[in-house]
C-alpha cells in the first residue's frame, strides 16, 4: 500500500504523470481522499485543487506549510506501508517543513537525484548537506539521464558528460549509497506526457531494468530499518 504525496505546491508535475489530470480531491467524514492510480497507489497535490492545470500558485512560505502541513494530517491516507513524498528541487520551505513535520516519525530517508554533469552535483552536493544538518537520514543517490544507448546501433553516448566523474565519484567522496544509474530514455518522458506507466510499457528496456533495481534497493533499505527499530523497541 503506497501514499505518493507531491509537495511541489509551485510545479504539481504528479497528477499528469501518474495520468490523473482532472481530478478532484473529495472530503468525507475522515478527511481528504486521496486520487487512487491503483488500489494500492493513492495520491495526493496541489495540482488536484487548481480549476487549470496551467494555474500559477503564488505564495509565500506560510501559505505553502500551512497546505504540507493539511496534506499529512488531514488525508485519509488509510494503512499504508510506504509514504513516497516528492519535493521540489532546493532547500527551501518544503523541504525544512516536511522534515519538521515528520520529525517524530521517524523519516527512512531521502533518496537524492542528480544528473551526471558538475553543474548539477554542485547543487546535490547542497541538498546532501542539507540533509546530514537537519540530521534525515539519506538512503542513497540516483544518476539519471546517465548516457543514452542508440536503439538502433546500440552504442552509448555521454550526453551530460560526467567532467568530475559524475554521481559514482561524488558518493565516494561523501561516503553515500549510489542506488543505480538511469539511462536516458525518450520513453520515459513519452509515458511521463502520457501519464503511463514507463516500466509496464517498455518492461524490458535497460532503464526499467535499472528502476527495478533501486526500488528494490530502496526497499531493502527500508526492511533492514524497521527490523533495527523493532529489536531496540
Amino acid at each position: 500500500q503506497v501514499a505518493l504525496l507531491d509537495i511541489d505546491i509551485c510545479g504539481p508535475s504528479i497528477p499528469k504523470m501518474m495520468g490523473l489530470e482532472g481530478e478532484q480531491v473529495h472530503q468525507s467524514g475522515s478527511g481528504w481522499s486521496p486520487v487512487y492510480v491503483e488500489e494500492n497507489l493513492g495520491v495526493m497535490s496541489v495540482g488536484f485543487l487548481l480549476s487549470s492545470p496551467d494555474d500559477a500558485v503564488i505564495w509565500r512560505g506560510p501559505k505553502k506549510n500551512g497546505l504540507i502541513k493539511q496534506f499529512l494530517r488531514d488525508v485519509d491516507w488509510g494503512e499504508i506501508d510506504y509514504l513516497i513524498v516528492d519535493t521540489p528541487p532546493g532547500t527551501s520551505d518544503e523541504h525544512l517543513s516536511i522534515v519538521q513535520y515528520l520529525s517524530a516519525t521517524h523519516i527512512d530517508g531521502a533518496v537524492i537525484i542528480t544528473t551526471p554533469q558538475e553543474v548539477s552535483l554542485q547543487d546535490v552536493r547542497k541538498e546532501i548537506n542539507f540533509c546530514h544538518k537537519v540530521k534525515l537520514p539519506i538512503i542513497g543517490v540516483v544518476e539519471n539521464m546517465s548516457g543514452f544507448i542508440c536503439p538502433k546501433c546500440k552504442n552509448e553516448s555521454q550526453i551530460f558528460p560526467p567532467t568530475t566523474g559524475g554521481a559514482e565519484k561524488m558518493c565516494q567522496a561523501l561516503n553515500i549509497s549510489l542506488l543505480g544509474k538511469v539511462p536516458l530514455d525518450p520513453q520515459i518522458g513519452k509515458s511521463c506526457d502520457k501519464g503511463q506507466s514507463f516500466l509496464s510499457e517498455v518492461p524490458e528496456s535497460p532503464a526499467t531494468l535499472s528502476y527495478r533495481s533501486i526500488i528494490q534497493r530502496v526497499q531493502e533499505y527500508c526492511d533492514l530499518q524497521h527490523f533495527q527499530e523493532e529489536k531496540i523497541i
